[in-house]
């Protein structure tokens, strides 16, 4: 019994989930909400989800880029308009919402969402109100 309870508070305690997000998994929850993230507890971008694996992503009172994502090899990979290359996350889903590792990064990078809506992403710069 005691065993039962030390896995019951191990997965339902912060930190990682077993596994990670698949990509239809981060496309169902995803799908028409803008997400907030933050890193340390500071906001660090939000990023709207559109139809057909489309975003928007803008950094804190940054402009706006348009870009993709896809399934990588488990990962979720972002490509943006304002630079070709990839940039790789595994996401996982924990009680308070997306937590996201950078693939590649020694610092081991880590977001975590803190808000999300079914409002558009509000744009600084040329592509205000997107």
């Amino acid at each position: 019994m005691r065993g039962i309870w030390l896995a019951a508070l191990l997965i339902g305690s912060p930190g990682w989930a077993a596994e990670p997000m698949t990509a239809e998994e981060f496309d169902a929850y995803t799908l028409g909400k803008t997400l907030s993230y933050a890193i340390g507890g500071q906001i660090y971008g939000a990023e709207q989800y559109l139809s057909g694996r489309r975003v928007i992503w803008a950094f804190k009172g940054q402009e706006c880029t348009r870009g993709i994502w896809y399934d990588e090899g488990g990962q979720i990979c972002f490509v943006y308009e304002h630079d070709g290359a990839p940039q790789c996350w595994t996401f996982y889903r924990q009680p308070d919402g997306l937590r996201a590792r950078f693939e590649g990064d020694p610092a081991g990078t880590e977001l975590s969402e803190v808000e999300q809506s079914r409002t558009i992403l509000i744009c600084a710069g040329p592509d205000v109100g997107v």
